[in-house]
């Protein structure tokens, strides 16, 4: 039977290890005047303006992630209003009042992600078991539903390997009956962010700010 999980981007679950988890946000901030849409469930990149962008890249990129877009709180330029949204629509804030971001950015969080595709091979379980403690690309990581505001972003199976600069690390298999089919894409893999924007030195690899973006 066909998996039911469609792309929904990252979607927090737990913290790494036996901690207290509170799926916390942090605030920051988007330029008004930015023009990318921004999805719930997008990974997302500091600018060195101190503003937040979208990711820039499909895939990843080699800019660090701060983590991943729950919604925003912006007053609406038109109305006047204060608007809660699930996604940056990359227009219609009030430029006197500060655009919010709020992020899952906790370095330990657990995120779940569905696979966009499949494996070749004669056991595509035992195949994607084995890529647990890999590493994997994002695909349509830079994209999303304009109508749901949510992130269309996936895992790439195709990339699984060892390579420190692809965005996520895989550390198991979501247990979920009705996501269990490993011959069709939809299954839910459960991974940390990799170059972690706010990691300690010396636990995950920091990264870099991105000089281009708004």
């Amino acid at each position: 039977m066909a998996n039911t999980n469609v792309s929904f981007g990252l979607r927090p679950l737990a913290r790494l290890g036996s901690s207290y988890n509170t799926t916390g946000t942090t605030e920051y901030r988007i330029a008004a005047a930015n023009t990318n849409r921004i999805y719930q469930g997008m990974p997302v990149i500091p600018l060195a303006t101190g503003f937040i962008d979208d990711l820039q890249a499909a895939a990843g990129g080699t800019v660090s992630i701060l983590g991943v877009f729950y919604g925003c709180e912006y007053v609406s330029s038109t109305t006047g209003e204060r608007i809660f949204s699930n996604n940056w629509p990359g227009s219609g804030a009030d430029t006197n009042h500060p655009v919010k971001a709020f992020i899952y950015d906790d370095p330990m969080q657990l995120f779940v992600i569905a696979t966009s595709n499949v494996v070749a091979g004669a056991n595509e379980e035992s195949e994607i078991r084995a890529a647990v403690f890999a590493n994997i690309a994002l695909a349509n990581g830079n994209s999303g539903n304009n109508t749901t505001g949510i992130s269309t972003a996936t895992a790439d199976l195709d990339t699984i390997a060892a390579t420190a600069g692809l965005a996520l690390r895989i550390v198991g298999i979501q247990e979920d009956p009705e996501n269990s089919d490993f011959t069709a894409a939809g299954i839910p893999l459960i991974v940390r962010i990799n170059n972690h924007f706010n990691a300690p030195n010396g636990s995950i690899v920091q990264g870099t700010v991105s000089t281009t973006g708004v």
